[in-house]
């Protein structure tokens, strides 16, 4: 995993992708909220694919001080977040060239492909693109939290230390977004991404440090 890298104010560009079915938009609108409320200037788009079917579905947030158009040019993406493994390689183009990839370690059978199909070791042929991989297995975690319908809170938690907001405005429109019985449980998901990712972080980090202590 990479060092904890927060993009710079410009212009950030954000991919997530996956299939229908898998909370998308309400992530997207999460993050476009959080980015909004931070003092950005904020634009979103979606894409939605056969989405009632379980295909493809991809939102484009940007945001800077001045944004003019939702849509990000292939190859200007700083971050993909891929909930399925196979829709991240379908989108990588948008990716632009040291681009970082959060990859939820989650397979999603299309309807007319057999899981021999299925791409192998969908990570390291991310990484042979020369792409920064994070992975997460985000369902895994909401689980053994009790509650695997907050997978994607998991997700935003992960990836909210890679950018300028503050964790009261997450926690803001993460409560004002979901339903009020599930409000504890999906700021508790958060928190555990976010100290997962902070924790690879400083493990990468710290092996970064030694390695270069012995060169």
């Amino acid at each position: 995993m990479s060092y904890v890298r927060i993009f710079p104010v410009s212009t950030t560009n954000i991919i997530i992708t996956g299939t229908g079915g898998q909370g998308i938009v309400l992530a997207s609108r999460i993050i476009a909220q959080v980015a909004f409320k931070s003092g950005f200037d904020v634009k979103e788009s979606e894409i939605h694919g056969m989405a009632q079917r379980g295909g493809s579905v991809i939102s484009h947030i940007r945001f800077g001080a001045l944004v003019y158009s939702p849509n990000i040019p292939s190859g200007m993406a700083d971050i993909m977040v891929a909930l399925e493994e196979l829709e991240a390689l379908r989108h990588l183009h948008f990716l632009k060239s040291g681009g970082m990839v959060i990859l939820n370690k989650k397979k999603i059978l299309p309807a007319v492909a057999e899981n021999k199909d299925y791409p192998q070791n969908v990570e390291h042929l991310i990484k042979q693109e020369a792409f920064i991989v994070n992975s997460i297995d985000a369902e895994k975690i909401a689980k053994e939290l009790g509650n695997s319908k907050v997978e994607n809170s998991v997700i935003l938690g992960f990836l909210s230390i890679f950018l300028p907001f503050k964790e009261e405005i997450w926690y803001e429109v993460i409560t004002n977004s979901v339903p009020p019985k599930t409000v504890e449980i999906n700021i508790k998901a958060f928190n555990e991404g976010r100290r997962l990712a902070k924790k690879n972080a400083i493990l990468e980090q710290g092996i970064r440090n030694s390695t270069e202590a012995k060169t």
